[in-house]
Protein backbone atom coordinates (compact mmCIF):
# COMPACT_ATOMS: atom_id res chain seq x y z
CA UNK A 1 0.00 0.00 0.00
CA UNK A 2 0.85 3.36 -0.59
CA UNK A 3 1.58 5.41 2.52
CA UNK A 4 0.40 9.25 2.33
CA UNK A 5 2.34 11.82 4.33
CA UNK A 6 -0.41 13.34 6.54
CA UNK A 7 -0.04 17.05 6.02
CA UNK A 8 -4.46 17.79 7.39
CA UNK A 9 -2.56 19.10 10.52
CA UNK A 10 -0.13 21.71 8.63
CA UNK A 11 -3.06 22.73 6.72
CA UNK A 12 -4.66 23.53 9.42
CA UNK A 13 -1.56 25.53 11.45
CA UNK A 14 -1.06 27.44 7.57
CA UNK A 15 -4.65 28.34 8.01
CA UNK A 16 -4.44 29.70 11.27
CA UNK A 17 -1.02 31.37 10.73
CA UNK A 18 -1.05 35.55 12.05
CA UNK A 19 2.44 36.17 11.37
CA UNK A 20 4.89 36.36 11.25
CA UNK A 21 6.11 35.74 7.69
CA UNK A 22 8.60 33.65 8.92
CA UNK A 23 6.61 31.37 10.63
CA UNK A 24 4.55 30.97 7.74
CA UNK A 25 7.10 30.25 5.57
CA UNK A 26 8.45 27.79 7.68
CA UNK A 27 5.32 25.72 7.53
CA UNK A 28 5.30 25.87 4.04
CA UNK A 29 8.66 24.47 4.01
CA UNK A 30 7.50 21.38 5.68
CA UNK A 31 4.55 20.70 3.29
CA UNK A 32 6.84 21.14 0.59
CA UNK A 33 8.89 18.49 2.25
CA UNK A 34 6.10 16.07 2.58
CA UNK A 35 4.61 16.06 -0.70
CA UNK A 36 8.61 15.67 -2.25
CA UNK A 37 7.77 12.50 -0.32
CA UNK A 38 4.59 11.28 -1.90
CA UNK A 39 5.30 12.43 -5.22
CA UNK A 40 8.50 9.96 -4.95
CA UNK A 41 5.87 6.50 -3.99
CA UNK A 42 3.64 7.72 -6.35
CA UNK A 43 6.45 7.18 -9.21
CA UNK A 44 7.54 4.13 -7.40
CA UNK A 45 4.57 2.40 -7.72
CA UNK A 46 3.81 3.47 -11.01
CA UNK A 47 7.32 1.95 -11.89
CA UNK A 48 6.00 -1.19 -10.00
CA UNK A 49 2.95 -1.05 -12.27
CA UNK A 50 4.78 -0.39 -15.50
CA UNK A 51 7.07 -3.95 -14.83
CA UNK A 52 3.99 -6.45 -14.23
CA UNK A 53 3.77 -8.86 -16.82
CA UNK A 54 -0.09 -8.81 -16.97
CA UNK A 55 -1.53 -6.02 -18.89
CA UNK A 56 -4.58 -5.95 -16.31
CA UNK A 57 -2.37 -5.92 -13.67
CA UNK A 58 -0.05 -3.03 -14.92
CA UNK A 59 -3.63 -1.19 -15.84
CA UNK A 60 -4.96 -1.40 -12.54
CA UNK A 61 -1.72 0.01 -10.84
CA UNK A 62 -1.86 2.83 -13.33
CA UNK A 63 -4.36 3.61 -12.62
CA UNK A 64 -4.26 3.50 -9.14
CA UNK A 65 -1.32 6.01 -9.80
CA UNK A 66 -3.49 8.34 -11.54
CA UNK A 67 -5.71 8.46 -8.90
CA UNK A 68 -3.04 9.37 -6.54
CA UNK A 69 -1.76 12.21 -8.60
CA UNK A 70 -5.48 13.80 -8.76
CA UNK A 71 -5.57 13.16 -5.05
CA UNK A 72 -2.25 15.00 -4.87
CA UNK A 73 -3.39 17.76 -6.94
CA UNK A 74 -6.30 18.12 -4.74
CA UNK A 75 -4.23 18.60 -1.79
CA UNK A 76 -2.48 20.74 -3.69
CA UNK A 77 -4.51 23.20 -4.50
CA UNK A 78 -6.38 22.66 -0.56
CA UNK A 79 -2.52 24.02 0.28
CA UNK A 80 -2.56 27.25 -1.31
CA UNK A 81 -6.02 27.94 -0.36
CA UNK A 82 -4.42 27.82 3.36
CA UNK A 83 -1.70 29.79 2.12
CA UNK A 84 -4.02 32.55 1.01
CA UNK A 85 -6.36 32.49 4.07
CA UNK A 86 -3.15 32.82 6.43
CA UNK A 87 -1.35 35.36 3.75
CA UNK A 88 -5.26 37.39 3.96
CA UNK A 89 -4.90 37.81 8.07
CA UNK A 90 -1.30 38.69 7.99
CA UNK A 91 -1.62 41.32 5.38
CA UNK A 92 -5.41 42.08 7.12
CA UNK A 93 -3.29 42.69 10.96
CA UNK A 94 -0.53 44.87 9.35
CA UNK A 95 -2.42 47.19 7.45
CA UNK A 96 -4.78 47.66 10.93
CA UNK A 97 -1.49 48.16 12.57
CA UNK A 98 -0.61 50.83 9.93
CA UNK A 99 -3.91 52.23 10.66
CA UNK A 100 -3.94 52.32 14.20
CA UNK A 101 -0.29 54.40 14.72
CA UNK A 102 -0.78 57.95 16.02
CA UNK A 103 -4.70 57.52 16.31
CA UNK A 104 -6.73 57.77 19.64
CA UNK A 105 -6.57 54.81 22.59
CA UNK A 106 -10.21 53.89 21.70
CA UNK A 107 -9.74 53.91 18.22
CA UNK A 108 -7.22 51.79 18.40
CA UNK A 109 -9.05 48.91 20.58
CA UNK A 110 -12.13 49.60 18.22
CA UNK A 111 -10.21 49.00 15.06
CA UNK A 112 -8.14 46.11 16.67
CA UNK A 113 -11.58 44.24 17.76
CA UNK A 114 -13.30 44.87 14.44
CA UNK A 115 -9.84 44.04 12.51
CA UNK A 116 -9.29 40.83 15.39
CA UNK A 117 -13.47 39.95 14.70
CA UNK A 118 -13.21 39.80 10.84
CA UNK A 119 -9.77 38.07 10.76
CA UNK A 120 -11.58 35.32 12.97
CA UNK A 121 -14.48 35.28 11.50
CA UNK A 122 -12.21 34.69 8.21
CA UNK A 123 -10.32 31.85 9.72
CA UNK A 124 -12.87 29.80 11.42
CA UNK A 125 -14.75 29.72 7.87
CA UNK A 126 -11.37 29.15 6.04
CA UNK A 127 -10.93 26.36 8.43
CA UNK A 128 -14.13 25.20 8.03
CA UNK A 129 -13.49 24.68 4.28
CA UNK A 130 -10.32 22.94 4.53
CA UNK A 131 -11.77 20.40 7.24
CA UNK A 132 -14.27 19.61 5.24
CA UNK A 133 -12.15 19.38 1.91
CA UNK A 134 -10.06 17.32 4.58
CA UNK A 135 -12.43 14.84 5.57
CA UNK A 136 -13.13 13.83 1.91
CA UNK A 137 -9.61 13.70 0.95
CA UNK A 138 -8.64 11.28 4.10
CA UNK A 139 -11.92 9.31 2.84
CA UNK A 140 -10.63 8.91 -0.61
CA UNK A 141 -6.95 7.76 0.54
CA UNK A 142 -8.61 5.18 2.86
CA UNK A 143 -10.57 4.01 0.09
CA UNK A 144 -7.96 4.29 -2.54
CA UNK A 145 -5.58 2.12 -0.47
CA UNK A 146 -7.95 -0.32 0.26
CA UNK A 147 -8.37 -0.99 -3.11
CA UNK A 148 -4.74 -1.18 -3.63
CA UNK A 149 -4.40 -3.87 -1.05
CA UNK A 150 -7.04 -5.73 -2.90
CA UNK A 151 -5.90 -5.49 -6.30
CA UNK A 152 -2.42 -6.75 -4.85
CA UNK A 153 -3.76 -10.21 -3.14
CA UNK A 154 -5.89 -10.61 -6.46
CA UNK A 155 -2.28 -10.51 -8.22
CA UNK A 156 -0.80 -12.70 -5.33
CA UNK A 157 -3.98 -15.41 -5.94
CA UNK A 158 -4.19 -14.76 -9.88
CA UNK A 159 0.13 -16.15 -9.51
CA UNK A 160 -0.97 -19.32 -7.44
CA UNK A 161 -3.51 -20.42 -9.81
CA UNK A 162 -1.52 -20.29 -12.41
CA UNK A 163 1.28 -22.06 -10.85
CA UNK A 164 -1.39 -24.61 -9.77
CA UNK A 165 -2.33 -24.83 -13.64
CA UNK A 166 0.97 -25.17 -14.91
CA UNK A 167 1.48 -28.27 -12.78
CA UNK A 168 -1.54 -29.83 -14.17
CA UNK A 169 -0.74 -29.29 -17.89
CA UNK A 170 2.75 -30.73 -17.30
CA UNK A 171 1.25 -33.97 -15.85
CA UNK A 172 -1.77 -34.09 -18.20
CA UNK A 173 1.60 -33.91 -21.09
CA UNK A 174 3.20 -37.03 -19.13
CA UNK A 175 0.15 -39.17 -19.04
CA UNK A 176 -0.58 -38.25 -22.73
CA UNK A 177 3.12 -39.12 -23.81
CA UNK A 178 3.05 -41.89 -22.14
CA UNK A 179 -0.41 -43.29 -23.22
CA UNK A 180 1.10 -43.07 -26.71
CA UNK A 181 3.93 -44.84 -25.88
CA UNK A 182 1.73 -47.89 -24.70
CA UNK A 183 -0.62 -47.62 -27.94
CA UNK A 184 2.29 -48.11 -30.12
CA UNK A 185 3.55 -51.22 -28.40
CA UNK A 186 -0.24 -52.49 -28.34
CA UNK A 187 -0.45 -52.57 -31.96
CA UNK A 188 3.28 -53.79 -32.57
CA UNK A 189 2.11 -57.00 -30.48
CA UNK A 190 -0.79 -57.61 -32.75
CA UNK A 191 0.94 -57.22 -35.76
CA UNK A 192 3.24 -59.75 -34.38
CA UNK A 193 0.73 -62.34 -32.96
CA UNK A 194 -1.00 -61.57 -36.53
CA UNK A 195 2.03 -62.33 -38.37
CA UNK A 196 2.36 -66.10 -36.26
CA UNK A 197 -1.20 -66.82 -36.45
CA UNK A 198 -0.59 -66.66 -39.93
CA UNK A 199 2.69 -67.99 -40.51
CA UNK A 200 0.97 -71.11 -38.33
CA UNK A 201 -1.35 -71.39 -40.97
CA UNK A 202 0.71 -71.57 -43.70
CA UNK A 203 2.70 -74.32 -42.07
CA UNK A 204 0.05 -76.14 -41.53
CA UNK A 205 -1.75 -75.90 -45.13
CA UNK A 206 1.83 -76.87 -46.73
CA UNK A 207 1.62 -79.67 -44.05
CA UNK A 208 -2.06 -81.22 -45.32
CA UNK A 209 -1.17 -80.26 -48.37
CA UNK A 210 2.48 -81.60 -49.63
CA UNK A 211 1.34 -85.29 -50.18
CA UNK A 212 -0.89 -84.14 -52.72
CA UNK A 213 1.83 -82.73 -54.43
Amino acid sequence: MLPYPCACELFQDISECAGPQSELTELNCKVKERFKHLRLRIQDLEQMGKEQDRESDRLALLRQVEGHRKQMLSNQTAWRKANLASNLAIDKMEKENLLNVGGTEAKQRKLTKQSLAQTSSDITENLMSISRMMSQQVKQSTETMSTLATSSRTVLETNEEFKAMTGTIKLGRKLITKYNRRELTDKLLIFLALALFLATVLYILKKRLLPFL
